[in-house]
């Protein structure tokens, strides 16, 4: 009787060694999920870094104040670089069509890319849809290159522009007896330098924004922590 009562209590004690041992595996794996995710936390786009990966204290305000100016000094940075790299192609679109459109003028014809409309069209039609081009470039760099409230409207001008100048080069290229892929970048050329300068305006405005979202929250919490201060 004392035998079965001695092996009862080794099997009650074993189990209950068992299921503890068990109880700190989950719990130390608890605890290191819930370092990682405040390490990481993917669905929440204000969380602010750590200090390093070992450390999982927030970073305090002066740090996350020298952060954000990092951010806001390298976003201003890359924001006129690729606005300058992007506008200076453009541009250099521009002046290729300028002297195509001076070409046209001093020596009529003379380009393939414009002899293959002699029949179809009058020598100031070409020169007039050159200018057109150009002040389409011109548009879409007066939006990428202008810090100002408005400056995409710009650019939607130069989009417009050259929409209109994509018709008028498509219809007299599907007139043509055959129809010539080498010149496409008549009616392509302008509405993709414009679409591209929206496009680069879109990434670079919306990478401002969320910095500026980042600063907005920081200032907000540090606002609530000073009135929590001053209640106390």
């Amino acid at each position: 009787m004392l035998k079965w009562k001695a092996g009862s209590n080794e099997r009650i004690r074993n189990a209950n060694e068992g299921q503890l041992k068990d109880v700190k595996e989950k719990t130390m794996l608890m605890k290191k999920l819930a370092r990682n995710w405040k390490k990481i936390s993917v669905g929440d786009k204000f969380t602010l870094p750590t200090r390093d990966e070992d450390d999982s204290r927030p970073m305090d305000s002066r740090e996350q104040e020298e952060l954000i100016l990092s951010l806001e000094r390298t976003e201003a940075e890359q924001s006129v670089l690729w606005r300058r790299v992007v506008g200076g192609l453009e541009f250099c679109y521009a002046a290729f069509l300028l002297y195509s459109t001076f070409q046209q003028a001093l020596f009529p014809w003379e380009l393939r890319y414009h002899a293959y409309f002699m029949e179809d069209m009058d020598s100031s039609m070409v020169i007039f849809a050159d200018l057109i081009a150009v002040s389409a470039c011109a548009l879409a760099i007066e939006g990428l290159l202008h810090n100002s409230k408005y400056h995409r409207q710009w650019i939607w001008y130069s989009c417009f522009v050259a929409l209109l100048l994509a018709v008028f080069w498509l219809y007299y290229m599907l007139r043509m007896p055959r129809f010539r892929w080498d010149v496409i970048w008549l009616p392509l050329g302008p509405l993709s330098g414009a679409g591209i300068c929206l496009y680069v305006d879109h990434l670079l405005t919306e990478s401002s924004e969320e910095v500026k979202k980042l600063r907005s929250y920081m200032n907000g919490t540090h606002g609530v922590a000073f009135k929590h201060k001053q209640a106390d």
